[in-house]
Parts: structure tokens; C-alpha cells; sequence
């Protein structure tokens, strides 16, 4: 039983741990204009590295797609 008691108090402590944020190479220190080398997740027409193109779709999709305002039935 004590041995129990040790053992899962010892897992407990063990969540509560912090986990190493150092590691390299993980791909968030990438502009988003970079994009992510999967023509999956990329519009066509656009290429990676077009800040222009990547600004004008962001701009277009705030106004048309994500602005309830416009959207809403006058």
C-alpha cells in the first residue's frame, strides 16, 4: 500500500513538470508569408514569399468573409 501511495504520488509530481521550450527547427520562426510547402493548404495562384498577395488576400477575407457587418441583412 505504501509503496502505491509512493508510486502514484511520484506521477503526480511528475505532471506537473515543465516541458523544454529550446528545441530548433520547429518551423514557427518562419514568416506566415513563407507558407508551408504543401500546395494542400495554399490558394492558387499564390506563391510562397508574395508578401503583396499574401497582404491583399488578408485584406480581401477581413472585409468579405470575417466582417459580420458587411455580411449582415440590412
Amino acid at each position: 500500500m505504501k509503496a502505491a501511495i509512493i508510486l502514484s504520488s511520484l506521477f503526480v509530481l511528475a505532471a506537473c513538470g515543465e516541458t523544454r521550450q529550446d528545441r530548433a527547427g520547429i518551423g514557427s520562426d518562419k514568416p506566415a508569408v513563407a507558407g508551408t510547402g504543401v500546395a494542400v493548404y495554399t490558394d492558387p495562384g499564390w506563391k510562397a514569399g508574395d508578401k503583396a498577395g499574401w497582404s491583399n488576400h488578408l485584406k480581401a477575407r477581413a472585409q468579405y468573409g470575417q466582417n459580420d457587418h458587411a455580411r449582415a441583412p440590412k
